[in-house]
């Protein structure tokens, strides 16, 4: 599994759609392991590079923006978690604390434009909703445009789901 927090930095909130793709897709999609360098945002810097090894048959890429028009041809599925804004800001505030106040405001402005220019649940295959008891899982948007999508951008391994 890759969490997109190891991608994304504060400079690159949403722009490393590139940093993705050479150090991970890439390198999966020829059946390398793959070596990316995860940030840590209380450093404010990048760590030294992690292995991320072909998994048979797919990676699970998490997090805002996996799902991205540049990063669907890669996508075997894509999974939307649907959870009110609000809500998702608040867990990330408590999870972060008052040291990442500040990034959170930043965040906010970054996920609008983001989902604005670029919106990922109305190609999602399959939506993820919490309940008192769990979660569900339906059927997503792109399950009623068309027939699912079962090969990806290329001949070989899925390098992402």
């Amino acid at each position: 599994m890759l969490h997109l927090d190891d991608i994304a930095s504060h400079e690159e909130l949403f722009g490393w759609t590139g940093r993705l793709l050479t150090q991970v897709i890439e390198p999966l999609g020829r059946g390398e392991t793959a070596h990316y360098t995860p940030y840590d945002w209380h450093a404010r810097r990048f760590g030294p590079p992690r292995p991320l090894p072909p998994a048979a048959p797919v990676i699970l890429v998490e997090g805002v923006g996996a799902g991205r028009r540049t990063l669907r041809p890669f996508l075997a599925r894509l999974l939307w978690m649907e959870l009110p804004h609000e809500e998702s800001w608040t867990r990330g505030r408590l999870r972060d604390g008052a040291e990442q106040r500040d990034f959170w405001a930043e965040w906010v402005r970054a996920e609008h434009a983001h989902f604005t220019e670029d919106p990922s649940k109305p190609y999602a295959d399959l939506l993820v909703t919490q309940s008192q008891k769990g979660y569900e899982v339906l059927p997503g948007p792109m399950t009623s445009i068309g027939p699912d999508q079962t090969v990806t951008h290329r001949d070989g391994p899925s390098a992402v789901c």
